[in-house]
């Protein structure tokens, strides 16, 4: 559903969005966040020659890319942040779109973002008076919400480095994919960020004060970290699957050499019984009574001394 927040002389509200688009914009701030999925808040975009046509375009895009891009006196950003319904949203981080000028801003969204609503409750506290605020504390408010969930993939990736040697095999790799592929969603997305607020609180605008700067470039240090950490943990979700991989194999050559090891020992002891077991005439000592249990205690001796051949060769260790 689209909304409209207006802050003028001193004081915070929300109006119906078809009164906040009849006000003059003469100071304060006019902020009309509209609900993309809307066909009627669609077309009111497009219709709205005071905005530049690639503006519009890119604010009605169903792929985008975080980017803040200077056109005239207004500025167009796109920012990714962490959605309300993750499991319904085709990419890790939701969009939200800002045409912003002098005391207006039109954000855009297809899939609710967290930060709204944090925004929206400091909107109504009054600690967003103008445009820049509104800027910096959406991209504020969106660090705050990312960097926990990242901090949140490097422990499971410490633990996984911990049981590396001693859980399961399978199940461990598994947690390492889930991470690794997060990991690579997020950062699609928060190296670009960090390079558009980093442009916009460089960005010359008369409407844009040096503490909204201080947020923006706050919140781009934030991105840039957390892209290097974010970088760091598919280099080690690499490094873990190697060592899985490697360990696997290991367990495999292991197995495999026992299997052989217990075949080279039956295999004396198959051609004893397979031979004396013809049904022709002549076999030695058929009909002796302790026959069988010499046989036995031959195949005993037998399999005993292969036994001990492959310990003194140290195909298996001896205790």
């Amino acid at each position: 559903m689209s909304r409209a927040f207006v802050f003028r002389e001193g004081a915070a509200s929300e109006m119906s969005f078809d009164e906040a688009i009849t006000l003059p914009r003469n100071g304060g701030l006019i902020w009309l966040q509209i609900d993309g999925r809307e066909d009627a808040a669609r077309n009111w975009i497009r219709d709205q020659a005071d905005i530049p046509h690639i503006a519009r375009e890119a604010m009605l895009a169903q792929e985008t890319r975080p980017r803040a891009t200077l056109i005239g006196g207004g500025t167009l950003i796109n920012l990714r942040g962490l959605g309300t319904t993750p499991d319904d949203d085709p990419d890790a981080l939701v969009s939200t779109r800002f045409w912003a000028d002098r005391g207006r801003v039109i954000s855009v969204s297809f899939r609710t973002p967290k930060a709204l609503d944090i925004v929206i409750d400091r909107f109504h506290a009054g600690e967003i008076v103008d445009p820049g605020d509104l800027l910096s504390r959406f991209a504020e408010a969106t660090s705050d919400l990312l960097d926990p969930d990242v901090a949140e993939l490097g422990d499971t990736m410490d633990d996984c480095e911990v049981v590396v040697d001693s859980a399961s095999i399978l199940a461990t790799r598994r947690r390492v994919t889930e991470v690794r592929s997060k990991a690579i969603s997020y950062r699609r997305f928060v190296a670009p960020q960090r390079q558009a607020l980093e442009r916009l609180a460089a960005a010359e605008l008369d409407w844009l004060d040096e503490d909204d700067r201080m947020h923006l470039r706050e919140a781009a240090d934030r991105a840039a970290r957390m892209a290097e950490e974010l970088e760091a943990m598919r280099e080690r979700a690499a490094l873990i699957h190697e060592e899985l991989t490697d360990r696997r194999a290991e367990v495999i050559d292991t197995r495999a050499l026992l299997i052989s090891i217990v075949a080279l020992i039956f295999l004396p002891l198959t051609f004893i019984t397979g031979l004396l077991g013809m049904n022709v005439e002549g076999i030695p000592y058929a009909h002796k009574p302790w026959a069988f249990w010499g046989v036995t205690g031959v195949c005993l001796a037998l399999a005993i001394g292969v036994l001990g051949w492959f310990v003194r060769a140290q195909w298996i260790r001896g205790k």
